[in-house]
């Protein structure tokens, strides 16, 4: 049981640093690979971007958290 909330916690980490180092990625480049230099509409644009593609993995791990609470809650019953 705690190898399961210590992989969710871990898995957790790395999709707030990858949203993090995406974040900082658009938000400091003043060009675009395209050499379309960015604007803040254009930085928006590309965040909210970034965010719909994160929807996906924030859904998964909304779904492990409820299993790993439904699990554990099963535990504890079985062994009272």
């Amino acid at each position: 049981m705690r190898k399961r909330w210590t992989f969710w916690w871990m898995v957790n980490l790395l999709w707030i640093v990858i949203f993090g180092a995406g974040t900082a990625f658009i938000w400091l480049r003043e060009v675009d690979g395209a050499g379309v230099i960015q604007t803040p509409e254009a930085k928006f644009a590309a965040f909210i971007v970034l965010l719909v593609a994160l929807i996906f993995p924030i859904i998964i791990q909304v779904i492990w958290l409820i299993a790993n609470l439904v699990m554990n809650s099963n535990k504890k019953y079985k062994s009272a």
